[in-house]
């Protein structure tokens, strides 16, 4: 896996072959941010099943101020220190831990996010309650966007006063790009 544009880009990224993730494939990745471009500059991004770090990473090589990059996985946490290491990155955190628990944390810290990516494991409804806990602490800026993706548009679960601005199909996976009524 590489970078695949800004300040990183062509560098390589490990975490390909990690157990238990899926990694954004290359070609998804450079349409999703594509799409999300105009929300990157200067942003505080939240990966929240981060797995190499892939999609935080991308960001701040895209412009984004800070990340958050969220695993529970300890092997992955790893990786994405590595990652981190590596790229000489120094405007982003990583918290090794539950879903739920970084997100309870992060909500005592005040601090809000105008891009975050749930990316979680798939056949689970981790979307539906990442979002729930999402909007009941307020984590989202008002202009801010959240990027889901799973194999199934059904796993993508949101309160109504959510709506889809964009969603597309890329082989077998969904990318439903929600925003905050």
């Amino acid at each position: 896996m590489k970078v695949i544009s800004g300040i990183y880009k062509g560098r390589n990224i490990l975490g390909y072959d990690l157990d238990g993730t899926r990694p954004t494939m290359d070609r998804v990745k450079e349409s999703l941010f594509a799409m999300i471009q105009d929300y990157i500059k200067d942003a505080v991004i939240l990966d929240l099943f981060s797995g190499s770090g892939n999609l935080g990473i991308e960001a701040l090589s895209n412009g984004a101020k800070e990340a958050y990059l969220v695993d529970y996985n300890r092997k992955a946490y790893n990786t994405i220190k590595t990652n981190i290491d590596n790229l000489g990155i120094n405007n982003a955190s990583i918290l090794n831990m539950d879903y739920k628990e970084a997100l309870t944390n992060l909500n005592k810290t005040d601090k809000k996010f105008d891009v975050i990516f749930l990316d979680p494991p798939y056949k689970t409804d981790y979307i539906e309650k990442s979002i729930t806990l999402i909007d009941k602490y307020k984590l989202l800026t008002s202009n801010g966007i959240i990027v889901c993706e799973n194999e199934s548009l059904d796993r993508i679960v949101y309160p109504i006063n959510f709506k889809a601005i964009k969603d597309k199909k890329y082989g077998n996976k969904w990318v439903v790009i929600l925003k905050q009524l």
